[in-house]
């Protein structure tokens, strides 16, 4: 097997993504502090094409060099808007019509691996900070919450892995 080259992958320019159909998703980062972060989920919701990113709170915004270095200029691709207060993402996109959920581990979560998305539906997903998670007012707004199951002796995920986890099973089930 040879290796691809960055001539084999064929990429679309920014232009031309910019034009491409987004699958019905927006990824709400609730109080992120880490910048790299911010930057891995700018580069994970460019490669499965979501709406939106919206950049709450504490949530540094581009442009950023810490945030380019994993974004790899994926915060020029993907279209991001900031709110100072998470809640009114939350408040503006169910009058919008979107469902909305908080990746949490809270009662009565739904565990990922049983998650169903209607491709005619429009969805929000909401990470929270690396320490204390989705804000409990945030979470009281939801339509409810996804888990990740997890086995191992940890009981959460660096939350730019828990990104990657989360678009990908929504992008296989919206495109």
């Amino acid at each position: 097997m040879k290796k691809k080259n960055v001539f084999d992958l064929n990429r679309i320019s920014q232009e031309e993504y910019k034009q491409e159909e987004k699958i019905p998703l927006i990824v709400i980062l609730d109080n992120l502090r880490s910048l790299n972060n911010i930057g891995s989920v700018f580069r994970t919701g460019d490669a499965f094409k979501i709406e939106s990113l919206y950049l709450c709170g504490i949530t540094a915004v581009p442009p950023h060099v810490e945030i380019h270095k994993t974004a790899l200029g994926a915060e020029n691709s993907v279209n991001w808007i900031y709110f100072s207060d998470t809640s009114e993402a939350v408040d503006k996109l169910h009058q919008e019509g979107y469902i909305v959920y908080a990746v949490e581990q809270v009662i009565d979560s739904i565990d990922m691996r049983n998650i169903l998305l209607d491709k005619n539906k429009k969805y929000a997903v909401i990470l929270g900070n690396e320490v204390k998670g989705v804000q409990q007012k945030v979470v009281d707004k939801c339509d409810g919450c996804i888990e990740i199951p997890q086995f191992g002796t940890k009981h959460s995920l660096n939350v730019s892995v828990t990104a990657g986890l989360v678009i990908w099973d929504c992008f296989k089930q919206l495109c």
